[in-house]
């Protein structure tokens, strides 16, 4: 999966991706992650990107054409890519009259998927991840000072994306969040790529509580299921634990997910117990 990230603050977003599980898939060519200028695509000689909001107002506003060319330079990228790749078959005369075909090489017209970072988006969630990570090549970009100008959002954006209802400085860490949770969900990214399955979130529910060595810490044991080695038991009791664990600390989360009726008889069992 290839990540472009248009930006004021590439070193920011590099420094921030280099490292750990995200930094090795790079290094083992599962993922790419370029972090785009944008002010290499200012047209003055102090490369800055910004003006004055047309209307009055506080603060200044990133200009349209630098985000444009940098878009479209990372767009162009992508279909000299695609073009190499990609082989069409074309019939061409041959001196007995039969057609032969030939092989010569397309562009593929594909508008990759833009994603800004804003908090007026809709708010990123696992299914989101799961969704864009399916995509080939996804380009985030990220806004500054007040914002950019609505005409470039217009022609480029597909979507609107916010990681929660506050104000950040910039969209450069939202875009580092992105990365990292759609990443985990490509192929190969994680040694184990079952972990990426049953982490939080999946089926709407949290994760289940955990335990390492040693089996008692500071008076506290390590609960006997899992140390019984019965993989069935263990499993009904991780299920439980999350069911119980989402109640109690996302209720909203609660609400989405999706009961059997065996569960939700025994959930009904242990709410009532917990009341006494």
């Amino acid at each position: 999966m290839n990540f472009h990230i248009l930006t004021l603050f590439p070193d920011m977003v590099m420094n921030g991706l280099n490292t750990s599980i995200i930094g090795r898939a790079v290094n083992a060519g599962l993922l790419s992650i370029e972090a785009v200028n944008i002010r290499d695509y200012a047209f003055n000689k102090h490369q800055s990107v910004d003006d004055y909001p047309y209307g009055g107002g506080a603060g200044m506003l990133m200009q349209a054409e630098p985000v444009y060319l940098a878009y479209e330079a990372v767009t162009e990228k992508i279909r000299r890519r695609e073009a190499d790749g990609q082989t069409t078959s074309i019939p061409q005369e041959v001196p007995d009259g039969q057609a032969a075909v030939v092989s010569q090489t397309s562009p593929v017209e594909k508008k990759p998927r833009v994603v800004y970072l804003s908090p007026q988006g809709d708010v990123f969630s696992q299914k989101m991840a799961e969704e864009l990570s399916r995509e080939e090549d996804l380009i985030l970009l990220c806004g500054h000072y007040e914002g950019i100008d609505e005409r470039v959002l217009e022609e480029i954006v597909t979507d609107y994306v916010s990681i929660g209802d506050y104000v950040l400085t910039g969209g450069e860490l939202p875009a580092m969040v992105m990365v990292d949770a759609i990443s985990r969900l490509v192929p190969g990214v994680l040694h184990n790529d079952v972990s990426a399955e049953f982490e939080s979130f999946q089926d709407n529910l949290l994760e289940y509580p955990q335990y390492s060595r040693p089996e008692e810490w500071h008076g506290k044991k390590v609960p006997p299921v899992l140390l019984s080695g019965h993989h069935a038991n263990i499993e009904k009791w991780r299920r439980e634990q999350s069911i119980i664990r989402t109640y109690e600390r996302r209720p909203d989360l609660f609400e989405k997910c999706e009961l059997t009726k065996k569960e939700e008889k025994w959930f009904q069992e242990w709410r009532d117990n917990s009341a006494i």
